[in-house]
């Protein structure tokens, strides 16, 4: 019997056994390559089917044998018996019986019972014309073996990957095999899609085999060598026929991965039909476990714990078109490349050198891949599995040094974001050498996205003109920034996106409508400043600068926002307020206990929000506020010049007192030309009335107003809520109305602002505390209402402020002073000023009543130039 696995390793010795006394047909043999005298030799007839017939018997069944003689040559001769010893079917006689064999009667030795048995067995096939002598020949069994294809591809295209029935002929190693194609006798070699395993490799007639390559041998052989399979055949490059082969027992493809007799290979992973995805994770298991080629396997992740190598994070910021920084659970930033992609790139040299070079802008798609993940990802929670750690790379010739990277499959909602990126041709795929295992886990959807990129002409791969990004970059460029400026402020709120944040306070927007970049400050609050380089040295941060900046970065970096301008500085900075999801910036920072109010606050609509806010949190002493002390009165600035109070009083007509505690008034001096103007555009007005409801209001417009009175004023339109519904402010006396456009008029050249400026103008108590509260300001303005409005007073300026100059302002009669007699009647506090000469002022007109005053922020020089403000 034949002898059990021998020790050692390796596959099992073979033996060839001759079955003595007979004789069957020779197959059909090519000729030999390479020596043009020899010619193909067809089958012998009967040839094919009783080799057929053994191997249907056969394969795969264990037999029992007998070696009767050994030739000189080593040649055995003997009996072959289906099953475990000689009582089974005899393999010789069943041949001899189908009329498949013919019996050797040469020297028959008289007594042998087993070859009279033979001859008896031959002599009833030939009686019942049993194969070989049925009657016409056999020519019909001789088979029309091709062992060439005319056009490969051709004949692979044709048969559009439908599974051919196929005899495994010969297997050269685990993963090349020779097949016979049926029904038409194609004789091929078939090399496995998507793997190979080792190969026995020649050089100069000696063969060397890589490690394993037997084994991976054998592990084929024993399972498909002549056995009835069907193969599907994938593709054909470069005359190479690639196929997969299925066998009822399993796909040896799979199979040869799991047991570790083979690695996946790239190129043909594209075309193997079976799911490639099932291949990468039989060669998985194989490199986890270690088996037989993987044995000294590292895996590129093996260092990291698990939690290091799979995790959900969010994403807080895109960084180019391939990387992005996310915050881990644990509150620590991470940047992740996404793994086996490379972002769009220059093809060609700058071409503009004058012009400074901004990737985001000027690398063709490298905007659209970077708008692409920054609008499905920033701000969400994504799903990162880390594929490999790229080691830092020193600086070399001609390259940069690189830090090291965390490669990664990103996911979101089940989507591959590397993949999706692919697929529409907004990045491609590195190619890498066979064995490097530094690579995406998902390596072959990318490449199947690529492909599906290409075929389609999406992005990168498109044809068509690449789409061009002129942005403009107005920050610091206080030209452009002036022109700008206008356009902005009217928009009212403006879509931006946040391109990067300098500070708490000071960001870059990219605004998508006017495309175009502008540096942006957020208005009405006072952030903790960073360390920055200045002409004298560094300036240390303030407390909580880190914590202010990223704060914003958290919450607005690289987010949709809107904007309302409302100034700019000179330095061509745009000032105002920045609106996220309904949150307004400057109140989260000062809510957050990271920002304080700024007095230029006081006039807009957010003022009561921010101020409330600062209250809680100066209470609660927090963050900023920890060390605040309330003081009685602030310290002496010394001032070196000793400044004097300049008094200058002169007469003015008082028209209208604001909500806000501003006035307006006129000069009494020009006051005749206003009266005179007026009456001469009356006059004209009568004698051409304007068409009712012709007029069409438009925001920052000057037109003339009908008021209540019947009258016709001079007026600029503030803001158009609907042609109902117009916000006037009437120039000349300061008062404000919402009125119908029926009741507005253009304004006659003649009596513009050009032949008359505006005389109403805006002045603000100097050293008065405007009482935050609604009620008691009411208070207040209903007092000064009484004392004051259309009476004639006389004015001094005492300093500028954000938005008019601060002024005393005295009865007209009695000469006493107006916020003076507020003070005492317990209505206002006063606002002590750091200026020395104006304390003196303020001390004299009080009688040094020392009272306890908290004054509103502290206002430092250096945020004025910053706002644009200056005292």
């Amino acid at each position: 019997p034949m002898s059990s696995f021998h020790t050692g390793g390796g596959p099992p010795p073979e033996r060839q056994i001759n079955l003595s006394n007979i004789r069957a047909g020779a197959m059909a043999r090519r000729a030999a390559q390479g020596q043009p005298d020899t010619k193909d030799t067809p089958d012998e007839p009967w040839a094919f089917q009783a080799r057929e017939f053994l191997r249907k018997k056969l394969i795969g069944k264990e037999v029992c044998f007998t070696v009767e003689i050994r030739t000189a040559l080593g040649r055995e001769y003997g009996m072959v018996y289906l099953g475990k010893d000689t009582t089974g079917e005899n393999i010789a006689e069943s041949l001899v019986n189908e009329g498949l064999a013919t019996v050797r009667r040469e020297g028959i030795r008289g007594n042998n019972p087993e070859q009279a048995r033979l001859c008896e067995l031959e002599d009833q096939a030939k009686s019942s014309k049993k194969g070989m002598w049925s009657e016409g020949g056999g020519t019909h069994t001789i088979r029309d073996i091709k062992y060439t294809i005319e056009n490969p591809r051709n004949f692979v295209d044709s048969l559009h990957q439908k599974p051919i029935n196929a005899i495994i002929e010969h297997v050269r190693d685990g993963s090349v095999v020779r097949a016979l194609l049926l029904p038409d006798y194609y004789l091929v070699t078939v090399m496995l899609s998507g793997v190979k395993c080792p190969t026995f490799k020649r050089e100069a007639d000696v063969e060397t085999p890589e490690p394993f390559a037997a084994e991976a041998k054998f592990f084929t052989e024993s399972r498909l060598l002549q056995r009835d399979v069907q193969i599907i055949l994938e593709s054909c490059p470069n005359q190479i026929i690639l196929g997969t082969i299925l066998h009822p027992n399993g796909n040896i493809t799979e199979l040869l991965l799991k047991e570790g007799f083979a690695r996946c290979v790239d190129w043909s992973m594209a075309v193997y039909t079976q799911g490639a995805e099932k291949l990468r994770a039989a060669e998985r298991s194989a490199k986890e476990r270690k088996v037989r080629i993987w044995k000294d396997y590292v895996a590129p992740t093996a260092n990291l714990d698990q939690k290091d190598r799979q995790f959900v994070a969010k994403v807080m910021q895109v960084v180019n078109a391939d990387a992005m920084v996310v915050k881990l659970n644990s509150g620590e930033y991470k940047t992740i490349h996404l793994s086996s992609i490379r972002p769009p790139r220059n093809e060609g040299e700058n071409k503009d050198k004058d012009k400074r070079f901004r990737p985001l802008y000027d690398i063709p798609y490298m905007f659209e891949a970077r708008e692409f993940l920054r609008k499905k990802l920033i701000g969400k929670k994504v799903n990162v599995t880390v594929d490999y750690i790229r080691a830092a790379t020193g600086p070399g010739e001609g390259t940069p040094a690189f830090p090291e990277r965390t490669c990664a499959t990103v996911t979101i909602g089940g989507i591959n974001i590397a993949e999706a990126l692919v697929s529409k041709g907004l990045a491609t795929v590195i190619r890498y050498r066979q064995d490097d295992d530094q690579r995406s886990s998902h390596y072959d959807e990318l490449l199947a996205a690529e492909a599906r990129a290409i075929k389609n002409g999406k992005g990168l791969h498109s044809k068509k003109e690449v789409p061009i990004h002129r942005v403009a970059d107005i920050s610091g460029e206080t030209q452009k920034a002036k022109q700008f400026f206008p356009f902005l402020q009217r928009a009212g709120r403006s879509e931006a996106v946040v391109e990067y944040v300098f500070s708490g306070s000071r960001l870059k927007l990219y605004m998508p409508k006017e495309t175009c970049l502008i540096t942006f400050l957020l208005a009405g609050i006072e952030c903790p400043r960073s360390s920055r380089n200045l002409p004298g040295g560094m300036q240390v941060a303030e407390p909580f600068s880190d914590e202010a900046m990223l704060f914003t970065k958290e919450l607005v970096l690289q987010r949709e926002v809107e904007v309302e301008v409302e100034s700019m500085d000179k330095a061509g900075n745009f000032i105002g307020w920045l609106h996220i999801e309904g949150v307004n910036l400057s109140v989260a920072l000062v809510e957050n206990a990271l920002s304080k109010v700024h007095f230029t606050a006081e006039r807009s609509a957010y003022y009561k929000t921010l101020v409330s806010a600062e209250d809680a949190c100066r209470q609660r002493k927090e963050k900023i506020w920890a060390n605040y002390e309330e003081k009685p009165v602030e310290e002496v600035v010394h001032v070196s010049e000793e400044k004097e109070r300049v008094a200058n009083y002169r007469p003015v007509y008082v028209t209208e007192i604001a909500d806000t505690l501003h006035f307006y008034t006129q000069d009494v001096e020009t006051g005749g030309q206003l009266e005179s103007l007026m009456e001469t555009m009356r006059a004209e007005i009568a004698a051409q009335p304007p068409v009712e409801g012709s007029y069409s209001a438009r925001r920052g417009d000057y037109c003339i107003a009908k008021f209540a009175d019947g009258e016709w004023y001079r007026a600029r339109v503030e803001k158009v809520e609907s042609p109902a519904k117009v916000h006037v402010f009437y120039i000349d006396y300061g008062n404000r109305e919402v009125v119908s456009s029926t009741r507005l008029a253009a304004i006659p050249p003649a009596f513009s602002t050009r032949t008359l400026p505006a005389q109403a103008t805006e002045y603000a108590f100097a050293f008065i505390q405007v009482p935050q509260d609604e009620d008691a300001r009411a208070d207040v303005v209903d007092c000064v209402v009484r004392d004051i409005q259309n009476s004639q007073c006389l004015l001094n300026v005492e300093y500028s402020g954000a938005t008019c100059p601060h002024v005393t302002i005295q009865f007209g009669d009695t000469k006493d002073d107006v916020g003076l007699g507020l003070v005492k009647e317990g209505l206002v506090m006063v606002d002590v000023r750091k200026e020395k000469h104006l304390q003196k002022m303020v001390s004299e007109a009080m009688g040094c009543t020392a009272l306890n005053i908290w004054r509103y922020g502290d206002f430092r020089a250096d945020d004025a130039d910053e706002f644009g403000y200056s005292r």
